[in-house]
């Protein structure tokens, strides 16, 4: 039978609705970046500075146009006894999930590479380092002097009290004489916005440590060559000098922008195919019991304003971070530097539903299952629900033990009467 005439007609109109259904075909008069960088003849490392437990992305800004992949290498620090190592194979390949990627583990297990730039997820202070693109052949096109630092000074402000302005604090201080040869300060970034809309959230900005001095090694750069964060190669001495970064979060509260609402024209194709605008997208995720687990918002960078709920009820940094206060010990629901939300350990109990925003607005919602794992050396009795669920089942097959002797007691019973009455009928 032939397909009725609309058939191509209905099959355009869906692909003008769905862009994600075209193929994607290069455009011929892009320009190739690479053709116009060249690469320096002298290799230099660009110094750059990250707050603990971010993902960070390092691009590769040259290479030759003949290079068709990649090659990453890592060292400790340029001056070190260790040997450089290659982080990819000599195809430039790293294929990684990031949702299998484990809260603390080596820095093989925990990067990525995509169109020539390094993703590194969940940065620590041990990643830093010196990071080169290249070549299998091991010729050296681009190079990252790669300083992770950790929040050691975490400071909050009340919620709900009425905002003051704080101007920017330079923390300083000077080794030398009345001309200190080294200067270190801590630079602020702006206040992000509001991690949330129409309740209480809060602002979060960072500090990160640098150092200003005319004596900075001059293979290490950045526009400023006077200034190098703390700990840059470049910096003589600089893990004696290191001050650290410090984060400093405030409570806020704006209202829901209001937006129009869509034409009926768009709201009616887009039902047919399923899709709802105002819904935000639902994940679904299983975990064992009594294992480290970490929620990543999806979508989230290192400069968005990330927040978390647990259903209706919001989750505070100033509850839930660790090193505010040193003399209690870290709670086990924590946000990290990264606006990772981190189970240390996940327990049954924290199954539910956990939302999450980004920039003010509900970007996701994460359904979580945590489940009792039986691993090696554990036994079904040692779970603590053991009793409890023994208990149930006990109770549960004297309940049917006693319903199927009652369903016997009554038959016997039926019997014995039928029988009685046709003997009293003969």
């Amino acid at each position: 039978m032939p397909p009725p005439p609309s058939s191509p007609l209905l099959l355009l109109f869906l692909l003008l609705l769905c862009p994600e259904l075209w193929s994607y075909e290069a455009p011929e008069d892009k320009e190739d970046v690479f053709a116009k960088r060249a690469c320096p003849a002298f290799l230099t490392f660009i110094n750059v500075a990250f707050l603990a437990g971010v993902t960070l992305e390092m691009p590769c800004h040259c290479k030759p146009e003949q290079v068709q992949s990649v090659v990453w290498f890592f060292k400790k620090h340029l001056g070190s006894s260790k040997e450089t190592r290659v982080l990819t194979d000599h195809h430039g390949n790293k294929l990684l999930d990031p949702s299998h990627i484990p809260h603390s583990g080596s820095l093989e297990s925990r990067f990525s590479i995509r169109l020539f730039s390094l993703l590194i997820f969940r940065a620590g202070p041990h990643d830093s380092g010196i990071y080169i693109c290249g070549s299998a052949h091991k010729d050296f096109f681009y190079g990252y002097d790669l300083d992770i630092q950790e929040a050691h000074t975490l400071s909050f402000t009340p919620r709900l009290t009425p905002e003051t302005i704080t101007e920017e604090s330079n923390e300083t201080k000077r080794l030398g004489s009345a001309q200190p040869l080294y200067r270190i300060f801590t630079t602020f970034r702006p206040w992000s916005v509001c991690d949330r809309c129409g309740v209480p959230g809060e602002q979060v900005r960072v500090g990160l440590c640098y150092v200003h001095s005319h004596f900075l090694h001059i293979r290490y750069r950045r526009v400023n060559q006077t200034v190098a964060s703390c700990g840059s190669g470049g910096v003589p001495f600089g893990q004696l000098m290191r001050v650290g970064a410090k984060l400093e979060v405030k409570s806020c509260e704006v209202t829901c922008p209001t937006q129009a609402p869509p034409s009926s024209k768009i709201l009616a194709p887009m039902a047919f195919l399923g899709y709802n605008s105002e819904e935000v997208p639902v994940l679904y995720l299983n975990h064992p019991t009594d294992r480290v687990l970490t929620l990543g918002c999806p979508g989230a960078r290192p400069d968005m304003a990330v927040a978390w709920d647990r259903g209706s009820e919001p989750i505070y940094r100033s509850e839930h971070s660790a090193g505010h206060n040193l003399s209690a010990t870290p709670p086990r629901l924590l946000i990290d530097t990264g606006h990772h939300l981190v189970f240390n350990p996940a327990k049954t109990q924290d199954s539910g539903v956990y939302c999450c925003w980004l920039q003010g607005q509900q970007a996701a919602e994460i359904r979580l299952l945590v489940y009792a794992h039986l691993g090696r050396g554990q036994s079904v009795t040692s779970h603590p629900d053991f009793l409890t669920a023994l208990k149930t089942v006990l109770r549960s097959y004297a309940v049917m033990t006693a319903v199927f002797c009652i369903l016997l007691f009554g038959r016997a019973v039926v019997r014995h009467l039928r029988d009685t009455r046709e003997t009293h009928l003969d």
